[in-house]
């Protein structure tokens, strides 16, 4: 029987090896992988009667990566794409209609908006200071596997629905999608092998050509500088920065920044799970101060300038895991994609022509991909469920982040702020890690069964 050799099993840590072209290409899949969430935001923002704009979006999406790569000593890959868990906040600030808030236009509202997701990205600041003035193993030990590999979890089951939502708008199609992938990534040789993502997406597309699945209508009186959606065109933050520069009050600040507490969970689980996956300790080194200083000043940076908050991206994580391509230079390629294409409303539109059902499809198995990667964290770190006091911890994260579909909502006055489910699981596993008796875990040290040196054995 044939032995697959090296190249086929060993993780490409050097792209730069399989030569310019296919590292040009590599970047594409990553740049796909993310594209499709990081503009839904804005479109489900706009829904909401915010006008937060896709082109901006996509600018401090790429910005903010090239960012993070600078924080983090260029050794993390990782992509910043716009936040899911602020959805909730700008609902919120859309349906404000009391004090100054009454009678204000939509597009300053959005402004007091993104003056709170200043001051969110501003407490990943914070936290990077306790951590780095208290030590990483001191905080890891409020958040061993116990709690971070069932969050891990989360953040796949939470995107799920999304996926089949996508996928049930054209079942057949989204199936073709995922079967590409499958057999790219199973039975495919060379780099056919690592761009099941893209093949997916691209030989998805030709199918939905082919089959009048298209739709070209948003394309109507496209130019190369003109018209409704010029192929090249300023960015509205420069062309009028007035317009989205981010204002700041306290309501606005309390409805927003709260939501924080979430999203820096949730960066300390995507970081563990690229760690997991790659086979690094990200989280020591190069360090977890530097990951959410480099996630929370890109995150004030494009609210500053009327973006939404960004996020480590669990969808290039599974492109990571699928490609085993874990160069963290082709993810700052993707980067680069993503701020050349803000610049060019047409390409947004004509990337928006992608039917939701492919989406779907590659929703499928990448952000299963994401909860298997915190199943596979947990059982790695030999995390011990015959110990009532981890199986508590567990069951309580995940019926907290599948239970409170809807999130929690409390009134302070007239503020009104959310919770997400994520947020109130983390909440509930930290809380729970730190009270119950027998924690005595650390990091880098073998504690019943938990070995968090490696953050796994590979």
């Amino acid at each position: 029987m044939n032995q697959p050799t090296p190249s086929q099993t060993q993780p490409i840590r050097d792209a730069r090896t399989l030569g310019i072209p296919k590292m040009l290409i590599l970047g594409l899949q990553h740049m796909f992988a993310m594209f499709g969430a990081t503009v839904l935001v804005p479109i489900l923002v706009q829904s909401y009667g915010l006008p937060l704009n896709t082109q901006t979006t996509l600018f401090f999406a790429g910005f903010g990566t090239l960012f993070f790569h600078f924080c983090t000593k260029l050794q993390i890959p990782a992509f910043l794409g716009s936040s899911f868990a602020f959805l909730g906040g700008f609902s919120a600030m859309a349906a404000m209609d009391s004090g100054m808030y009454a009678t204000m236009e939509p597009g300053e509202k959005l402004q007091y908006a993104c003056g709170g997701i200043v001051a969110a990205g501003l407490l990943y600041v914070i936290l990077s200071v306790i951590v780095k003035a208290v030590g990483v193993q001191r905080v890891m030990h409020f958040l061993p596997p116990v709690v971070t590999g069932p969050i891990i979890v989360l953040i796949g089951l939470n995107l799920a629905p999304s996926a089949v939502a996508n996928a049930s708008t054209c079942w057949w199609l989204a199936l073709v999608s995922m079967g590409i992938i499958v057999v790219a990534n199973i039975w495919g040789r060379g780099m056919v092998k690592i761009l099941p993502i893209l093949l997916g997406v691209a030989g998805g597309y030709v199918v939905a050509l082919v089959t009048n699945q298209v739709d070209f209508t948003g394309l109507a009186g496209t130019t190369l500088f003109g018209g409704d959606h010029p192929v090249l065109g300023l960015q509205p933050f420069l062309s009028n920065p007035g317009s989205s520069i981010a204002k700041f009050d306290l309501s606005a600040i309390l409805v927003m920044a709260p939501i924080a507490i979430a999203s820096m969970m949730e960066h300390i689980g995507d970081i563990s799970a690229i760690s997991a996956t790659v086979g690094e300790n990200f989280i020591e080194r190069p360090g977890l101060h530097r990951t959410l200083i480099g996630d929370g000043v890109a995150t004030s940076l494009a609210g500053l300038f009327g973006g939404p908050a960004n996020t480590t991206y669990g969808e290039n994580t599974g492109v990571l895991a699928l490609s085993r391509v874990h160069d963290p230079r082709v993810v700052r390629l993707a980067a680069l994609y993503a701020i050349i294409l803000s610049f060019s409303p047409a390409f947004a539109h004509l990337v928006n022509t992608i039917p939701a059902a492919i989406i779907g499809g590659v929703s499928f198995i990448l952000y299963g991909m994401i909860s298997a990667i915190g199943l596979r964290n947990i059982v790695e770190n030999h995390v011990d469920f015959t110990n009532s006091r981890n199986l508590i911890i567990a069951a309580v994260i995940l019926v907290c982040g599948l239970g409170f579909s809807e999130g929690l909502t409390m009134h302070l006055g007239d503020v009104t702020i959310t919770l997400t489910s994520l947020a109130i699981a983390a909440l509930a596993g930290i809380v729970l890690n730190a009270i119950l008796p027998g924690n005595d875990f650390q990091m880098g040290r073998s504690s019943n069964g938990d070995d968090s040196a490696t953050l796994g054995r590979y």
